[in-house]
């Protein structure tokens, strides 16, 4: 009979092993999977790690590495530190849109002047966004003890709709024809969020990560406030004796975390994306939830986990198109990371004990 012992102390080699051996199980999962499907395993799991690092077009992949890291890397440090105090924003999806929106309305009033403000005024209007759409499941969580879970989840389908109503009205190109979508900012160089190094993949939104990583080990590391969010997580009761406020943290860490997945959104639509379009989120938000785990709710380690989870994305468009695999089989080959994280991160916690059938 198998069972599980509580460990006295969490165990610290499985919680440093756990995402190296969570990768290692998902490339033996997923190369079972396709193998189900009728594919070569091995050429699968070269194409969706090795070949955007080292393949032919190797030089170009890489620049695409940051462009996908960049959203996740910042969606994820804000949902890190909600994480880390017992908050759970799984909404993060819904806030990246709505900072998208707030901040393509604020560059597309503006068209066609060409000011070096809008740019500027269009981050701080994504990052309002996020906020706002942050702060209403922190309200009703802080005024009425709703399950913020439950209503930021819902908020994001509620900013799908948002979404398609600015593509289809609002914010609908009146040169395009009819055609869904907003005018393209790529040719709005005032509104614009251009490479700032040519085939790097390097972005203000890339910066903005970066420099997301950095304050954020400064706040854990250095500042009473990352002790006191660290403490809510592991110790709430402990927490209110120290002084902290619950209802001052949520507001705190989902407004956070809101207005980091707004910037990552009004960058995304500046740049990569270009417009606002139906089709414009494509579930970086729930990504960046397995970006936090994977990094161990550390900024540092959510900096290489969302390198190693833009590269599946990368990997697993180039095994879609080389290969045939269905886009499903990839987005389940990501959602194996996730599961083999949350499973194998039990080892921390608890110990494998065998005993034999009949024996107390």
């Amino acid at each position: 009979m198998v069972t599980l012992e509580k460990r006295p102390t969490p165990s610290r080699f499985w919680a440093a092993a756990t995402p190296i051996v969570a990768v290692i199980l998902t490339m033996l999962a997923g190369g079972a999977l396709f193998a189900v499907l009728g594919k070569n395993p091995f050429e699968a799991i070269r194409t969706i790690f090795w070949d955007p690092l080292f393949g032919e077009f190797a030089w170009y992949l890489r620049g695409q590495l940051l462009v996908k890291a960049g959203p996740l890397i910042l969606i994820a440090i804000g949902l890190s530190l909600g994480f880390r105090a017992g908050i759970w924003n799984i909404g993060a999806e819904g806030q990246y849109i709505m900072g998208a929106v707030f901040g393509a309305s604020v560059g597309l009033a503006a068209y066609p002047t060409e000011s070096r403000l809008i740019f500027p005024a269009m981050i701080l209007a994504g990052a309002f966004g996020g906020w706002l759409w942050g702060m209403i499941p922190a309200i009703l969580k802080t005024r009425f003890n709703t399950n913020e879970i439950l209503v930021s989840l819902m908020l994001v389908y509620v900013a799908e709709k948002i979404l398609s109503k600015a593509a289809l009205g609002f914010l609908r190109n009146p040169e395009g024809s009819g055609f869904p979508g907003s005018r393209n900012f790529k040719d709005y160089s005032a509104a614009s969020n251009p490479e700032l190094i040519a085939g790097t993949g390097m972005h203000w939104g890339v910066v903005a990560a970066f420099i997301a990583v950095i304050f954020a080990h400064i706040l854990l590391q250095r500042h009473i406030l990352g002790f006191q969010i660290k403490l809510a997580g592991q110790a709430p009761r402990a927490a209110r004796f120290h002084g902290v406020n619950p209802a001052r943290m949520i507001m705190l860490c989902l407004g956070i975390s809101g207005a980091l997945a707004g910037l990552a959104g009004v960058f995304e639509v500046a740049g990569p994306a270009g417009q606002i379009s139906i089709d414009f989120n494509v579930g970086y938000g729930f990504t960046a939830i397995i970006v936090a785990f994977l990094g161990r709710l550390n900024p540092i380690g959510i900096l290489l986990a969302g390198l190693l989870m833009a590269l599946t994305y990368i990997g697993g468009e180039m095994a879609s198109t080389n290969l045939g695999l269905p886009s499903a089989a990839i987005q389940a080959f990501q959602g194996m990371l996730l599961f083999f994280l949350l499973a194998v991160d039990v080892l921390t916690n608890f110990r494998i004990r065998m005993f034999a059938k009949g024996v107390a």
